[in-house]
């Protein structure tokens, strides 16, 4: 038989293995024999038809929105973005398309794009991410000579639901968590490699022990890695090296692993510690959360601005001039609240005489 896609491979021991690739994808493998034409014709079709159709991609219309952004996924700008986000905004963008894709890009205006922006006012977030990305598509667009304006420029952004963030965790929240995840857990280890190195979620799941230099942590941050990627290098406090010493067993490439031994993905390790803040009666705490939580503290305890730069990686005064100023109005409020204190009247009657 002459079947389309089938492959035999001889393995190390001399056994014929038959397999089915179409389209450079391995489909699966036959187990059935040759010989038994029925059985073999049998698999052979379930693996056919277990097979997804690719979807066919329509031609766009050359001066549509959709024909645009099809040149712009081509582009330099849109491939030397990280692969996740390559991935969202190409998802943001094709859902665009959708709606007002086949109309020229060219007469695409503000109006249009505020329109857009409020048919999505129940997520707000979303509803900015769709003016952002529509916003690089144009960017680009301009730079290649395609369009000679933006029509997204000067589109506000809708106030998100969430304002300010992430949920920073309180102090009497981070020994909650502690005491219901003792040092020794992995739960515990998560949440002291967050609060005693100011790292973000993208970084935490991949530190390691061949990370560790005479007492300090080497790394690259995983963020901003595809434009100028930072170095940090990280003391190991003796909270966390107790923290490490009573977890890690040796041999581990990563601090932190799943059921399985191996490192968390960045989704994988958010979901984990999320469960765990839940266990802990710590609901919608995030690890995002427990980072501002470190951040406070730190101000709190008299950093500077360009000591919680370094700490925290940020490259702008304003994002640590956030945690400095609450931390100022604190300790204002601390000491002017005695100025509501009735005044000592035998006291101004000493002072008097």
């Amino acid at each position: 038989m002459k079947l389309k896609g089938v492959e035999k491979n001889i393995d190390r021991h001399g056994n014929v293995r038959i397999y089915v690739r179409l389209n450079g994808k391995r489909l699966g493998r036959i187990h059935a024999d040759e010989k038994d034409t029925a059985a073999f014709l049998a698999e052979y079709q379930a693996l056919l038809n277990a097979t997804p159709v690719a979807p066919k991609i329509e031609r766009a219309t050359n001066g549509s929105l959709t024909w645009l952004c099809q040149q712009y996924y081509g582009s330099s700008d849109f491939k030397q973005l990280d692969p996740i986000t390559r991935k969202r905004r190409r998802a943001i963008l094709e859902r665009i398309c959708k709606a007002i894709g086949s109309g020229p890009y060219k007469q695409l205006e503000a109006r249009h794009v505020r329109k857009l922006r409020d048919g999505r006012a129940a997520t707000p977030d979303a509803a900015n991410g769709d003016v952002k990305a529509l916003r690089m598509v144009y960017v680009w667009a301009i730079e290649e000579e395609h369009a000679d304006k933006n029509p997204t420029l000067g589109i506000r952004k809708l106030r998100p639901k969430n304002q300010g963030g992430f949920k920073v965790w309180s102090e009497a929240e981070i020994e909650a968590y502690e005491a219901r995840h003792p040092i020794g857990t992995k739960a515990r280890l998560a949440m002291d490699l967050l609060l005693y190195t100011g790292v973000r979620r993208s970084d935490v799941h991949r530190l390691g022990p061949q990370m560790e230099r005479a007492g300090e942590l080497h790394f690259t941050e995983f963020k901003g890695r595809n434009k100028k990627p930072k170095a940090r290098v990280i003391p190991i406090l003796p909270d966390l090296r107790k923290s490490i010493d009573a977890t890690v067993p040796l041999g581990l490439l990563a601090y932190l692993v799943n059921e399985w031994g191996k490192p968390f993905t960045v989704a994988g390790f958010g979901n984990k510690m999320r469960q765990w803040c839940d266990e802990a009666g710590l609901k919608g705490r995030s690890a995002h959360g427990l980072r501002k939580a470190g951040a406070t503290r730190c101000a709190d305890r008299g950093a500077t601005v360009h000591q919680l730069m370094a700490l925290y990686g940020w490259m702008t005064l304003e994002q640590a001039e956030v945690y400095t100023r609450e931390a100022d109005r604190r300790k204002l409020s601390r000491e002017g609240v005695q100025f509501l204190q009735k005044e000592n009247k035998a006291a101004t009657l000493s002072t008097d005489s």
